[in-house]
């Protein structure tokens, strides 16, 4: 492919990243190591038919991009996927170990069928995925996320206690908790249900866990979230 420059790193690298893993290859003309690499990487990256794409940056062209990296020395190597660099290294390396490095990027069995089953919306490929691997949290979270829509809540929640705790998770526990008491819950009766509960929170842990859980489902953005967290501080303490 034509080697990226600082005009098009964003569009070629960093957003292509968000669909597909993108290896960055940082050479120059001058570097003997560089010449070595760059076919390697070339027949691997192409040999995963499209799977991971690859992105040459001259650095002598294009130093801004050197810059962004930090690089030190080349040729220089990053895997980038969702924006971000999950993996790199400096130096020529034999074809295995690029191979290695490359197949650590590509789209799995497993994330085929992630993929397959947020798309189609099919709980079943979804837990064919968990037999795979029974803690990937793709899988858990688009499989609770179905569950909890169709009332499911109890499966919902012991998936979700599989995987560690993030933004995400907490979200769907609160609205596995919620769905699972048939607390119903919109934009519009939130703020009517936090001021019912916030009466009780004091004396109450299931009105607590109910308020904390409405706050998670109104997340961190939502002005209401800071001042009704500010009214539970001075109810508890």
């Amino acid at each position: 492919m034509p080697d990226v420059t600082d005009a098009t790193f964003e569009e070629e690298v960093l957003r292509r990243s968000m669909d597909t893993p993108v290896v960055v290859d940082l050479w120059a003309p001058w570097c003997g190591p560089c010449r070595t690499l760059g076919p390697i990487l070339e027949r691997v990256v192409d040999a995963t038919g499209g799977a991971v794409v690859l992105a040459k940056v001259n650095v002598d062209e294009n130093p801004s991009i050197a810059a962004s990296f930090r690089v030190q020395s080349i040729p220089a190597v990053f895997a980038l996927r969702d924006g971000k660099v999950v993996d790199q290294f400096i130096g020529a390396l034999p074809e295995d170990a690029v191979e290695a490095f490359v197949a650590g990027l590509a789209p799995n069995e497993v994330d085929r069928l992630v993929t397959e089953g947020l798309e189609s919306g099919d709980e079943e490929v979804l837990r064919r995925a968990l037999e795979l691997q029974p803690d990937h949290p793709g899988a858990i979270a688009a499989l609770a996320s179905m569950l909890i829509a169709n009332g499911e809540t109890e499966e919902a929640i012991g998936l979700l206690r599989r995987i560690p705790e993030t933004a995400e998770v907490r979200r769907l526990l609160a609205e596995a908790r919620l769905a699972s008491q048939e607390v119903r819950v919109d934009g519009a009766n939130v703020s009517e249900l936090l001021d019912g509960l916030l009466e009780r929170v004091h004396d109450d842990t299931g009105a607590r866990q109910e308020f904390l859980d409405l706050l998670e489902t109104l997340g961190p953005d939502d002005p209401r979230t800071s001042d009704y967290r500010k009214a539970l501080a001075a109810r508890l303490f």
